[in-house]
């Protein structure tokens, strides 16, 4: 029996008492109440040593969940700071990537103007010389139109019809 059960039959065995006549006091068999008392007596360091044992786990318990939650918490502190810095590292890749890209459009254009440019010089180019080989052949046809007819002519006779 543990010291809640005996402390019940100590208070059974008061409640089961004869009463004295005319008073609030009763009577009790003494070997009965001694042997319980020292019963509980025996049983309290025990039930104090248990409750002590239970208080210390309960302590070392509840250190240990305080420092695990301290452990916890600088890990996913250092797992925030970790984010944060491999977000930053993201962000500017972002941003190196972003004027990279301008930069390689605004060059494209610049190379897409400087060719067309240049074509457009060579074209010019082409074409005064194809009026100027225009004009020879005109030129050319001119003459050999006019001598063609001199030759007809014969001077004063009539071209041929």
């Amino acid at each position: 029996m543990d010291v809640d059960e005996k402390l019940e039959e100590l208070a059974q065995l008061i409640e089961d008492a004869k009463a004295v006549p005319l008073s609030a006091s009763c009577m009790v068999n003494r070997a009965q109440v001694l042997d319980l008392i020292e019963d509980i007596h025996e049983q309290l360091p025990e039930s104090i040593g248990q409750a002590d044992h239970l208080l210390s786990e309960r302590t070392a318990v509840v250190e240990d969940g305080r420092r695990e939650s301290e452990r916890l918490l600088a890990q996913a502190r250092e797992e925030q700071q970790r984010m944060l810095s491999t977000h930053e590292v993201y962000l500017v890749a972002v941003a190196e990537a972003e004027a990279i890209r301008a930069e390689t459009i605004a060059e494209a254009e610049r190379m897409r103007r400087e060719t067309d440019d240049y074509i457009d010089g060579k074209l010019a180019n082409f074409e005064i010389v194809l009026n100027k080989t225009l004009s020879v052949v005109e030129r050319g046809r001119d003459k050999i139109r006019g001598d063609a007819l001199d030759d007809f002519s014969g001077g004063d006779e009539p071209l041929p019809e």
